[in-house]
Protein backbone atom coordinates (compact mmCIF):
# COMPACT_ATOMS: atom_id res chain seq x y z
CA UNK A 1 0.00 0.00 0.00
CA UNK A 2 1.14 3.36 -0.99
CA UNK A 3 3.37 4.92 1.84
CA UNK A 4 1.96 2.66 4.60
CA UNK A 5 4.74 0.41 5.19
CA UNK A 6 2.52 -2.43 5.13
CA UNK A 7 3.52 -5.06 3.00
CA UNK A 8 0.82 -8.63 2.68
CA UNK A 9 3.19 -11.75 2.05
CA UNK A 10 -0.12 -14.04 1.57
CA UNK A 11 1.45 -16.98 -0.33
CA UNK A 12 -1.30 -19.47 -1.61
CA UNK A 13 -0.45 -22.09 -3.87
CA UNK A 14 1.55 -19.89 -5.93
CA UNK A 15 -0.29 -16.40 -5.64
CA UNK A 16 0.57 -13.73 -3.22
CA UNK A 17 -1.27 -10.42 -1.87
CA UNK A 18 1.24 -7.14 -2.16
CA UNK A 19 0.90 -3.43 -2.74
CA UNK A 20 -0.20 -2.72 -6.09
CA UNK A 21 2.61 -0.17 -7.74
CA UNK A 22 2.09 2.19 -10.88
CA UNK A 23 3.10 -0.29 -12.94
CA UNK A 24 -0.01 -2.43 -12.31
CA UNK A 25 -2.67 0.36 -13.23
CA UNK A 26 -3.49 -1.16 -16.83
CA UNK A 27 -4.07 -4.33 -15.12
CA UNK A 28 -6.19 -2.90 -12.75
CA UNK A 29 -8.28 -0.59 -14.79
CA UNK A 30 -8.90 -4.04 -17.03
CA UNK A 31 -9.79 -5.74 -14.28
CA UNK A 32 -12.41 -3.10 -12.96
CA UNK A 33 -14.07 -3.08 -16.35
CA UNK A 34 -14.64 -6.14 -15.45
CA UNK A 35 -15.83 -5.97 -12.50
CA UNK A 36 -18.25 -3.04 -13.94
CA UNK A 37 -19.64 -5.34 -16.98
CA UNK A 38 -20.43 -8.37 -13.84
CA UNK A 39 -21.80 -5.68 -12.56
CA UNK A 40 -23.76 -4.46 -15.78
CA UNK A 41 -22.62 -1.39 -16.03
CA UNK A 42 -20.32 -1.16 -18.17
CA UNK A 43 -20.59 2.20 -19.80
CA UNK A 44 -20.19 3.35 -16.00
CA UNK A 45 -16.07 3.30 -15.85
CA UNK A 46 -15.01 6.67 -16.60
CA UNK A 47 -11.39 6.12 -14.80
CA UNK A 48 -8.48 5.49 -17.02
CA UNK A 49 -4.95 3.77 -16.18
CA UNK A 50 -3.57 7.30 -16.12
CA UNK A 51 -5.91 8.38 -13.48
CA UNK A 52 -4.72 5.22 -11.27
CA UNK A 53 -1.38 6.07 -11.22
CA UNK A 54 -2.22 9.68 -10.67
CA UNK A 55 -4.82 9.53 -7.88
CA UNK A 56 -2.90 6.38 -6.08
CA UNK A 57 0.75 7.32 -6.61
CA UNK A 58 1.50 10.30 -8.02
CA UNK A 59 -0.69 12.51 -5.25
CA UNK A 60 1.25 13.74 -1.78
CA UNK A 61 -1.32 11.78 0.32
CA UNK A 62 -2.54 9.49 -2.33
CA UNK A 63 -6.84 8.89 -2.53
CA UNK A 64 -6.82 5.46 -2.57
CA UNK A 65 -5.14 2.10 -1.28
CA UNK A 66 -4.59 -0.74 -3.28
CA UNK A 67 -3.96 -4.54 -2.85
CA UNK A 68 -3.39 -7.15 -5.70
CA UNK A 69 -3.47 -10.83 -5.85
CA UNK A 70 -0.48 -11.92 -8.18
CA UNK A 71 0.71 -15.00 -9.75
CA UNK A 72 4.12 -15.92 -8.78
CA UNK A 73 3.90 -19.09 -11.06
CA UNK A 74 5.98 -18.15 -13.90
CA UNK A 75 3.60 -21.43 -15.99
CA UNK A 76 0.24 -19.37 -14.81
CA UNK A 77 1.62 -15.90 -15.77
CA UNK A 78 2.07 -17.14 -19.68
CA UNK A 79 -1.37 -18.47 -19.60
CA UNK A 80 -3.04 -16.16 -17.95
CA UNK A 81 -3.03 -12.12 -16.46
CA UNK A 82 0.07 -11.98 -14.12
CA UNK A 83 -2.75 -9.87 -11.24
CA UNK A 84 -5.84 -12.22 -10.66
CA UNK A 85 -7.47 -9.82 -8.49
CA UNK A 86 -7.29 -6.44 -6.57
CA UNK A 87 -8.96 -4.57 -3.26
CA UNK A 88 -9.37 -1.10 -3.79
CA UNK A 89 -10.02 1.17 -0.44
CA UNK A 90 -9.94 4.74 0.87
CA UNK A 91 -10.29 6.49 3.87
CA UNK A 92 -13.72 7.78 5.31
CA UNK A 93 -14.17 9.07 8.55
CA UNK A 94 -16.55 8.59 11.23
CA UNK A 95 -17.12 11.73 14.00
CA UNK A 96 -18.54 9.16 16.16
CA UNK A 97 -15.18 6.48 15.92
CA UNK A 98 -12.93 8.25 13.89
CA UNK A 99 -10.69 6.51 10.81
CA UNK A 100 -12.49 4.23 8.95
CA UNK A 101 -11.93 2.60 5.77
CA UNK A 102 -14.24 1.97 2.60
CA UNK A 103 -13.62 -0.88 0.34
CA UNK A 104 -14.62 0.02 -3.02
CA UNK A 105 -13.77 -3.33 -4.65
CA UNK A 106 -12.55 -6.60 -4.13
CA UNK A 107 -12.60 -8.58 -6.99
CA UNK A 108 -11.02 -12.04 -8.33
CA UNK A 109 -11.18 -12.86 -11.79
CA UNK A 110 -13.11 -15.50 -12.55
CA UNK A 111 -11.11 -18.35 -13.78
CA UNK A 112 -9.09 -17.53 -10.11
CA UNK A 113 -12.51 -17.83 -8.45
CA UNK A 114 -13.59 -20.63 -5.66
CA UNK A 115 -10.09 -21.28 -4.19
CA UNK A 116 -9.81 -19.13 -1.54
CA UNK A 117 -8.17 -16.57 -2.93
CA UNK A 118 -11.22 -14.31 -2.69
CA UNK A 119 -10.49 -14.92 1.23
CA UNK A 120 -7.25 -14.43 1.55
CA UNK A 121 -7.51 -10.82 -0.40
CA UNK A 122 -10.02 -10.03 2.04
CA UNK A 123 -8.18 -10.95 4.80
CA UNK A 124 -5.26 -8.95 3.87
CA UNK A 125 -7.90 -5.57 3.60
CA UNK A 126 -8.88 -6.53 7.02
CA UNK A 127 -5.43 -7.25 8.56
CA UNK A 128 -4.59 -3.35 6.43
CA UNK A 129 -7.80 -1.81 8.14
CA UNK A 130 -6.50 -3.22 11.76
CA UNK A 131 -2.76 -2.32 11.17
CA UNK A 132 -4.02 1.38 10.20
CA UNK A 133 -5.69 1.91 13.43
CA UNK A 134 -9.33 2.35 12.10
CA UNK A 135 -12.42 1.93 13.90
CA UNK A 136 -14.11 -0.07 10.97
CA UNK A 137 -14.24 -1.22 7.60
CA UNK A 138 -17.49 -0.52 5.39
CA UNK A 139 -18.87 -1.63 1.81
CA UNK A 140 -21.50 -1.82 -0.12
CA UNK A 141 -23.30 -4.63 -2.60
CA UNK A 142 -25.69 -4.63 -4.61
CA UNK A 143 -28.54 -5.98 -3.72
CA UNK A 144 -29.00 -8.68 -6.12
CA UNK A 145 -25.21 -10.10 -5.59
CA UNK A 146 -26.14 -13.13 -3.42
CA UNK A 147 -22.45 -14.72 -3.66
CA UNK A 148 -21.18 -10.98 -2.57
CA UNK A 149 -23.66 -10.87 0.47
CA UNK A 150 -23.03 -14.38 1.39
CA UNK A 151 -19.24 -13.99 1.13
CA UNK A 152 -19.38 -10.83 3.57
CA UNK A 153 -22.44 -11.57 5.98
CA UNK A 154 -20.14 -14.93 6.73
CA UNK A 155 -17.37 -13.36 7.50
CA UNK A 156 -19.60 -11.00 10.23
CA UNK A 157 -20.47 -8.40 7.91
CA UNK A 158 -23.50 -6.39 9.22
CA UNK A 159 -26.14 -4.78 6.99
CA UNK A 160 -27.01 -1.33 8.00
CA UNK A 161 -29.81 -1.00 5.74
CA UNK A 162 -31.84 -3.97 6.66
CA UNK A 163 -30.18 -3.92 11.21
CA UNK A 164 -30.08 -0.02 11.84
CA UNK A 165 -32.13 2.40 8.86
CA UNK A 166 -29.05 3.64 7.35
CA UNK A 167 -29.77 4.39 3.64
CA UNK A 168 -26.70 5.06 1.71
CA UNK A 169 -27.21 8.29 -0.79
CA UNK A 170 -25.61 9.70 -3.66
CA UNK A 171 -25.36 13.47 -5.12
CA UNK A 172 -23.72 13.20 -8.78
CA UNK A 173 -22.07 16.40 -10.51
CA UNK A 174 -25.24 17.54 -12.13
CA UNK A 175 -27.00 17.28 -8.81
CA UNK A 176 -24.03 19.36 -6.70
CA UNK A 177 -24.44 22.00 -9.79
CA UNK A 178 -28.21 22.53 -8.97
CA UNK A 179 -27.68 22.96 -5.45
CA UNK A 180 -25.17 25.59 -5.87
CA UNK A 181 -26.73 27.42 -8.97
CA UNK A 182 -23.90 26.70 -10.63
CA UNK A 183 -24.43 25.99 -14.40
CA UNK A 184 -20.75 25.76 -15.33
CA UNK A 185 -19.90 22.12 -15.50
CA UNK A 186 -16.44 22.62 -14.67
CA UNK A 187 -17.48 23.95 -11.02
Amino acid sequence: MQGAGIMHTCNMAGFRVRAAEPGDCEEIIRMIQELAEFEKLPDQVKNTAEGLCRDGFEESSPLFRCLVMESEDDEKRAAGPRLVGYALSFFVYSTWEGRSLHLEDLYIRPQYRGGGLGSKLFAAVAESCLALGCARLQLSVLDWNHPAISFYRSRGARDLSAEEGWRLYRFLPEDLRRITGSADPSV
